[in-house]
Formats: C-alpha cells, structure tokens, sequence
C-alpha cells in the first residue's frame, strides 16, 4: 500500500538524516494496529453538501496504521505516524445535485469517494518535571506535529465523472501523556490539533497498553478526529471515531 511505502520512506530519511544522534538514542518505540473508523458529517464540492450517511451511504471501516517514536537525548524526540482512511459507497438522491463542475441527476444511481489519508511527523520534548514530581509515573510532552493530508473527493454517474485531490499540509500543537501506575501497564493520551481561519483538525487518542514479554507490548483504545476543511473549493465538516487495537516493541 502507498502508505505503508511513504511511511518507510519517511522514516528512511529521518534515519540518514539523524544517524549521529540514533546511534546514541535512548528510546524506541514502535507499533502496527487496526482501527475501525466510524464517519459521519458532510462534504461538498462547488455545490450543496452530501452527507456521508444518508446521502453517501458510507459505512464503518477498519483501516491498519503504524507508528513509531524514537527518544533522541538533547535533540526533539521523533514521532512519526501514518493512518490510511477512505470510504465509498453507492447510492442514489430523489433530487439532482452538483458536485464540481458537474450536475447529478436525481433517482439515478452513483458511486462515489472521499480520501483522507494522513502522515504525521511530531518533534517533541517532555517535560522532566513532571516525571521527577510524580517518581516517573507520569510522563507529558509537548512539541510541534506536522500533518500532511492527501485529500481526494471523487464522484461518477455513468459517463459523468468529477473528482478533486489535493495534499493539505497542517502545522499541529502536539501533546502526549504516559501514566504507569504498575510496571506492565500503562494508560496514555495524545492530542494533536489546529484551529485556522474556515479549518480546523483535532485528533484525540487513549490507549491502555500491557507489557506482555521483554519489549513486546498490546494495546487498546479510542480514537476520534474532528475535521472541518475550507479549501480548494472544498468543503467538510467531518467526524472519525472508533476502537482501535494495536502490537509493537518498546526499547
């Protein structure tokens, strides 16, 4: 999958980039899991909004991810991230409709396309602080994540055919905490979010995660986005949750 193959990528160029500092890395995290996304809202496109449930038919999707953070002494800790989210459906309006340039016709059946596939690469540090005050039961960090969106839009009706596909890069503020209240079990929380002028795209993650052996470690949690999109005639208002799971290694 071409995100499995970018997240490789990027990662690959952060190592060669770094390589003086990961060869003197503390810390090493990584994890692969499945996420069942549940969506709702809207979209448009140079027209009136389609709903993603009743207009759309969307359904619930379960999508894999990856991700991994790597602890970098002195230097901003690493914390890279890709998740894959598309859905499509078919269905069909009593009214006709335009999306782009194009008009729809109504009791007609179409199918139709929304991408929203994101990587991320978080820079953080966390805050001794509150480690030292809590005898390292709780650790926070802060730090700056950068989000790059493929953003694709696409509907077809027989020989009419329209779509729209962008990339959507968001500078986010970034903030992780890590409560360990027994050796084996941890419960962690991740915010990632933006507010800009006609956008927004807040991320909200909790995980519980077990030790199971050695570096080995499972996970469970939740997740939900909130997404609004205003750009390139583009519009959406857009909500992605669910549980997820997850195995990785930690070092």
């Amino acid at each position: 999958m071409k995100v499995f193959k970018a997240f490789g990528i990027a990662v690959l160029l952060l190592s060669f980039v770094l390589v003086p500092q990961i060869a003197s890395a503390i810390g090493f995290e990584a994890a692969v899991g499945v996420w069942n996304q549940s969506p709702s809202g809207d979209v448009a496109y140079k027209g009136a909004s389609l709903d993603l449930g009743n207009d759309l038919k969307y359904s619930d999707k379960v999508k894999p991810f990856v991700r991994a953070k790597l602890e970098i002494p002195v230097f901003p800790n690493i914390y890279v991230m890709a998740t894959p989210m598309s859905f499509d459906g078919n269905s069909s309006k009593n009214a006709s409709f335009v999306f782009g340039d194009k008009t729809y016709s109504a009791n007609t059946s179409f199918s139709s396309e929304l991408t929203l596939d994101h990587y991320d690469v978080a820079f953080y540090y966390g805050l001794p602080f509150v480690k030292t005050a809590t005898l390292g039961k709780l650790n926070v960090d802060a730090g700056l994540n950068f989000r790059f969106i493929d953003v694709k839009a696409e509907v077809k009706q027989g020989s009419t055919h329209e779509s729209k596909s962008f990339w959507l890069p968001l500078p986010m503020a970034y903030v992780g905490a890590q409560l360990k209240p027994v050796k084996d079990f941890a419960i962690e929380a991740e915010i990632r979010g933006i507010a800009l002028s006609g956008s927004h795209f807040y991320d909200l993650i909790g995980r519980l995660k077990y030790s199971v052996f050695g570096p080995a470690f499972i996970a469970a949690g939740y997740r939900h986005e909130d997404v609004k999109i205003d750009s390139k005639d583009v519009k959406a208002n857009l909500k992605f949750s669910g549980p997820f799971v997850e195995a990785g290694v930690k070092f």
